[in-house]
C-alpha cells in the first residue's frame, strides 16, 4: 500500500493538489496531511473531499516548518500508518491521474531491486502560467550517477515526484539542512543504499514553482548557502570515492566555494581539500589548490 504525506501549510494552490489526487485512476492509497500550524484553515475545502478521497487530517498545533522543514516532514510521516511506500507531496504540486497506477503496474519490476522510484515531472511557472516540457529518466539509474546529471543541469529533481520505501526512511531519515535544501537530493543516495533507482517515464508529477514556495523565493539566499555548504561537505566527506577523479575534481571545487559563501575555509579543510586533490592524481588542479591555500593564508 501507498501513502501519500503532504505536509500542509498554503491554501493557495492546496485544491489543485487534492483535486489531482481525487481523479488517480487508481485509488490504491491513503493521502496524510499534516497542518503545520496554519493561518489558512483548509477544513472548508477537505469538507468538499469527503467521501471522495480516503484522508487523515491532523492539525500540528506549533508551527515547526518555520524552524525545521524536516521536522515537519517527519511528524507528517510519523501520522501514517504501516503502509510500506511513501510519497511526500508538496501542498502545491500535482500528480498526473496515473501516477498510482503506473506505480502499481511496475511495482514487480521494482519491488525487491530499489527502495526509491523515480516519476517523470514537469515544472509549472505560475508566474506566466508556463508548464514545461516532461523531464524524463534513465529506467535504472544510481542516485549518485543521477545526482551528478542534476549538478551539471542535465536533469532536474526535487522531493515530489520520488516514492521510497518506509524500510529506508526509518533507516536513514532526511538529513537536517536550512530550509531542507538539499536534504531531498541526499536522501536519494542515502535510501537507495547503492542500489539502482528506478524510472517511471509513463507518467509524471507537476512540481509548482512560485513566489510563495522556497524554490521560487528570493530572500532566502543564506540559509541556502548554508544547505549547500553542508550537503557538499557530507557529499565529498562521505561519498567522494565513489566518484570518477575528475567529478571528484568537481565536487572539491564546489565544497571549497560552498564554504567560502559562508565562511574562511579552516585549516583541516585545506588539508582534506589537499590530500583529496592530490589523491586523484590530477597535477593542475592540485597546484592551484596549493596557490588558493598560500593565497589565503598571505590574506588572512
Amino acid at each position: 500500500m501507498l501513502a501519500i504525506i503532504i505536509p500542509y501549510y498554503k491554501l493557495t494552490f492546496f485544491e489543485q493538489t487534492l483535486e489531482s489526487l481525487k481523479d488517480q485512476t487508481d485509488q490504491r492509497f491513503k493521502v496524510y496531511i499534516g497542518d503545520d500550524a496554519s493561518s489558512e484553515n483548509p477544513f472548508f475545502l477537505l469538507e468538499k473531499f469527503k467521501g471522495k478521497l480516503d484522508f487523515t487530517y491532523h492539525r500540528f498545533e506549533e508551527n515547526l516548518g518555520g524552524t525545521s522543514l524536516v521536522k515537519q516532514w517527519q511528524r507528517c510521516i510519523d501520522l501514517s500508518n504501516e503502509e510500506e511506500w511513501l510519497m511526500v507531496l508538496g501542498d502545491d504540486d500535482l500528480l498526473s491521474n496515473t501516477v498510482v497506477e503506473k506505480f502499481y503496474s511496475n511495482l514487480s519490476k521494482f519491488e525487491n531491486e530499489s527502495n526509491v522510484v523515480r516519476f517523470a515531472s514537469k515544472t509549472l511557472t505560475e508566474e506566466n502560467g508556463k508548464t514545461s516540457e516532461k523531464f524524463k529518466h534513465q529506467k535504472w539509474d544510481t542516485a549518485l550517477n543521477f545526482y551528478y546529471k542534476r549538478f551539471k543541469g542535465l536533469t532536474r529533481s526535487s522531493l515530489s515526484e520520488h516514492i521510497f520505501t518506509r524500510k529506508s526512511y526509518f533507516k536513514h531519515g532526511f538529513r537536517e539542512y536550512p530550509l531542507a535544501w538539499h536534504s531531498d537530493d541526499m536522501a536519494w543516495i542515502d535510501f537507495s543504499e547503492n542500489k539502482k533507482v528506478y524510472s517511471v517515464n509513463t507518467s509524471h508529477v507537476i512540481v509548482r514553482l512560485s513566489k510563495i514556495n522556497i524554490t521560487g523565493k528570493k530572500d532566502n539566499f543564506e540559509p541556502k548557502n548554508k544547505a549547500e555548504q553542508m550537503f557538499f561537505t557530507d557529499l565529498v566527506r562521505e561519498k567522494l570515492h565513489f566518484f570518477t577523479p575528475s567529478q571528484r575534481n568537481e565536487f572539491l571545487m564546489t565544497y571549497e566555494i560552498a564554504i567560502k559563501k559562508n565562511r574562511k575555509v579552516t585549516p583541516e579543510e585545506w588539508k582534506f581539500l589537499l590530500k583529496n586533490y592530490l589523491k586523484n592524481g590530477k597535477v593542475i588542479p592540485f597546484l592551484k589548490c596549493i596557490r588558493r591555500f598560500f593565497n589565503n593564508i598571505t590574506t588572512a
